[in-house]
């Protein structure tokens, strides 16, 4: 197999290549002075199963066409298949029409990679499962328990825990959490006014004297989180953790997740952490570099993917 990398996030790439025990692929990805793409691969992919290592976050448009112009360039190589290993899939969250003349971007999106030359894709935590389905091409969505769950028997075992979804769609993941951990679910019920706004509305469960885990897939403004900290707080909850797998942490979330009641947030770097995640103590970093590695070393050998969760 060949790893390549775009300029997203060059230290989980290098993460994965080092769990392989391959190099990455030497190639040039830069811009020209309008801040077009430019391409270029230099060595020989005739052949070969290639793997581009590329999170569309932010600048998420930037860092989508830089995927598809790597894909395009080695499709024109002649490389045998191109698999897409997007850790963070950008536009995830429009999966659907919210309302009339509106867009369904993760379709579009998917669509772009396809015909951009794509064998496969390889993603992680996907907003909405249903988001395979919008591909016409193989899709492996991996899951973000086999790191997150021994992470929190390590640190908080499982005595007095509940784990908390802080919305009535992220209930079947939490459900997994906590099948896992043998504790108990709780939800939050949010009432969202307009986009990047959240209202806690109530909690649905027992939490009264137990520690909470609030699990979700992405963490943007923090604003749902941090209301959701605060309602459990309220209906007694002992203390809050959050744990999320894709830290997009826009504009002023840092912060606002530094001067929450949250007691820690624990994020994955499927998204490259700022300089600002890096040095605040109440937000820890987990790796997906050795899962996503196990994953492209299954696929590269025709093994199950599948089994990864089992």
């Amino acid at each position: 197999m060949k790893l390549l990398a775009g300029n997203s996030n060059r230290p989980l790439a290098e993460a994965i290549a080092a769990s392989l025990r391959v190099e990455l692929t030497k190639a040039t990805v830069h811009r020209f002075s309008d801040m077009e793409v430019f391409v270029e691969i230099h060595e020989n992919v005739r052949g070969e199963d290639v793997f581009i290592i590329q999170s569309t976050s932010y600048p998420a448009n930037d860092n989508l066409m830089e995927l598809l112009v790597i894909i395009d360039a080695l499709r024109r190589a002649s490389a045998r298949r191109i698999t897409a290993v997007i850790p963070y899939f950008g536009y995830a969250r429009q999966d659907r029409k919210p309302g009339p003349r509106t867009p369904i971007s993760a379709k579009l999106v998917a669509n772009l990679i396809t015909v951009a030359g794509a064998s496969r894709v390889l993603t992680m935590e996907l907003h909405a499962g249903q988001i395979q389905g919008f591909f016409d091409i193989p899709v492996d969505n991996l899951f973000s328990t086999p790191l997150m769950v021994p992470d929190i028997r390590k640190h908080l075992g499982t005595e007095d825990l509940v784990i908390v979804s802080p919305d009535v769609g992220g209930v079947t993941r939490a459900r997994g959490f906590a099948k896992r951990l043998d504790v108990s679910l709780a939800i939050i019920d949010k009432r969202r006014e307009r986009a990047g706004v959240s209202e806690v509305m109530n909690v649905v469960g027992d939490v009264r004297g137990r520690r909470c885990v609030l699990v979700d897939d992405i963490v943007d403004s923090g604003g749902t989180l941090c209301n959701a900290a605060d309602a459990l707080l309220e209906a007694g909850a002992v203390s809050v953790q959050a744990y999320v797998c894709h830290g997009v942490l826009s504009a002023g979330a840092v912060a606002r997740v530094a001067a929450s009641s949250l007691e820690r947030l624990v994020i994955t770097d499927s998204i490259r952490p700022s300089e600002g995640v890096r040095v605040t103590e109440k937000i820890r970093v987990l790796t997906v570099a050795q899962l996503m590695g196990e994953a492209i070393r299954r696929i590269s050998t025709e093994s199950s993917v599948s089994s990864l969760f089992d």
